[in-house]
Formats: structure tokens, sequence, C-alpha cells
């Protein structure tokens, strides 16, 4: 997909932020705050995929979570199609739940054991619409197809599969209701590598077929240099940069990014230099005043220490959060 800034705002992200409260002590006496995600923006247009990448721990798994509802935001607000979500009521939450769903990382653990594949894939009709057994067993087949599960294996329990198939069955979860917008996260990080490029063409090819957004969540550049449109970076509970991913890829800008994309693996030397990070990530109990980054950036300056930076735009797609493109 060719990005059109005309297109319509299908996700709109604004000014999010979740804070976590945490207890200590025996009594729970005393009480932390997690700062997991700080005053995010984005947004992501229909038939889009946009990709939130960063470390471990840098909050795109909260920011999936609050997304889709799972979790209450602290301030800010989270648009689809129109309909803010957190002034929704539970049963504007019920109906909109039809078209939002999510693949898990782990297809271990994201199925349930004592349930055979045929009544997973039953169960989502079942809480949803009031369907016949025939209309139901007639959705289910026609899932099981799209998605490259036997029908003979319908009858089967999950720990009788492999993590592929496994992971084959999840997604047949997730687009069962027909839903307009998938949340991926880390969909293909548990698998074997000879696995991950199947389950990402199957995602390429549902999104073209089924018309789907996808929101895609992974640590990996090279998976999402695949599939995605444009791309997020996060670090420490705040995007630092987004752009298109040819933009991303061929013209980097925030420190952070470089040295994400020197860590990926070459067969063949560019000639670009990596950027070796050092220093202590912050805690996000305890965040620093100015840049999140200033710890750990090579081109680290007095200012980064005390205040937090602006973005500078490059682009209609392209921006980041640095002082080093600050104008005086």
């Amino acid at each position: 997909m060719i990005y059109n800034k005309t297109m319509e705002n299908f996700i709109e992200i604004k000014d999010l932020k979740k804070q976590f409260v945490t207890t200590k002590g025996f009594w729970g006496e005393k009480k932390e705050i997690v700062y997991a995600l700080n005053g995010i923006n984005f947004n992501i247009k229909k038939g889009e995929t946009f990709a939130l990448v960063g470390e471990s721990g840098c909050g795109k798994s909260t920011a999936a979570r609050c997304i889709l509802a799972l979790e209450n935001i602290t301030s800010g607000e989270v648009i689809f199609d129109g309909i803010n979500l957190a002034k929704s009521d539970r049963k504007t939450l019920k109906n909109l739940r039809k078209r939002m769903q999510i693949i898990f990382q782990n297809p271990y653990s994201s199925l349930n054991p004592r349930m055979k594949i045929y009544d997973i894939l039953a169960e989502p009709l079942k809480i949803n619409y009031k369907l016949s057994k025939e209309e139901i067993q007639n959705r289910i087949l026609e899932t099981a197809d799209m998605t490259g599960v036997s029908r003979d294996s319908l009858s089967r329990f999950p720990h009788e599969f492999s993590g592929g198939q496994r992971q084959r069955i999840g997604i047949a979860r997730a687009i069962i209701l027909k839903p307009d917008f998938i949340i991926a996260d880390e969909p293909v990080s548990a698998l074997d590598v000879s696995i991950q490029a199947q389950i990402l063409n199957l995602l390429k090819d549902l999104k073209k077929e089924l018309n789907l957004t996808y929101l895609f969540i992974s640590h990996d550049l090279s998976v999402v240099k695949y599939i995605s449109d444009r791309i997020g970076v996060m670090y420490l509970g705040e995007l630092v940069e987004t752009a298109t991913t040819q933009e991303l890829f061929t013209n980097p800008k925030h420190p952070y990014t470089k040295a994400l994309l020197g860590a990926v693996p070459k067969i063949q030397k560019d000639g670009v230099p990596k950027i070796l990070l050092s220093g202590d990530l912050p805690s996000p109990k305890n965040l620093p005043e100015g840049c999140k980054f200033a710890s750990r950036c090579p081109y680290v300056m007095e200012i980064c220490h005390t205040i937090n930076p602006d973005y500078s735009v490059f682009s209609e797609t392209q921006k980041a959060k640095c002082h080093l493109y600050t104008k005086d």
C-alpha cells in the first residue's frame, strides 16, 4: 500500500498516557507509579499496516491493550472509526469488539488447551451472534480454508499442533468475526525463522482479501520492513520517530532509530557506521526531565538533560523527537 495522506484516519491516538500504580513492602505501604505511556500520538489509515517497534518494555503491548480498551487509559483519546472509546458505554464497546481483534505473541499459551479447535473457533461466534449450528460450521470451515487450517484437524486439541499451526489457528480465531482492525502483537517472534515467512505472507494475503487494517507490533525490523506501510519507533513510553517504511530504512533521523537499524544483521557491509549504545536505560518509575534517550545517546548535548525535545518535521510523513534538528 502506498501511503496516502488524503485518506481518512481509521484509528486516531491522541496524547495517550498510561500509568500503573504499584506497591512495595509486605504491607503494601509504599506506592510507586510506572509511566508506561507518556503522551503518544499517531493515526492509522484504513487498509494500512502501521508498525510499532522498540525494545522490550518500551510500551508497545501496553499501547495495544489501551487501543483495544482492555486497559483503562490514564488520559488521552483512542478514536476508532470516529468513536471515542474512552467515552463509550459498555454496550457500544461490546459491539465494537466484533470489529477489533488481536493476534497474540505466544501461540502456545493463547489457545485453551482443554478445547478442541472447532470449539475455539466457534466460541466468538456464539458469544457475539445468534447463528444456527449450520451457519457456525460454514463460517468455521470457510475461515479454516482461508488460514490454511486443515478441516480434518478441527477435532484435535492445541497440544497436537506445531507453533506455526497454532498461530494459524490464532489468526483464524481473530478473523472469524470478520473484523475491520487487527492488532498483531509480535505474531512471529515465537516461531522458527522458516515458519515466520509463511505467517507473514498469510497476514498480507488476508489483509488484501478481507480489507483489513493492521497495527503490527514487533522488535524485529526485518519483519517490520517486509509487512508495514508506516512505522513508529518507541522508546520508554514515547514515540521518538514516525515515518513511512521507505523513509525510515533509507533516511532515519533519530539516533535510537539509527542504533536499531545498525543492530540488524547484514550479509554484506553497507559502509554505514553502527551506533553502539552505552549507559543504562532509565527506569519508567523515575523518568528523566529532559530527553528520555539522553543517558544512552552518542550525540547528547547539555540541553538534552533538561528539556524534552519537540518533534522536528522532515516531510508530511516523517518526524523525529530530537534536539539535533532543533533550530535556534
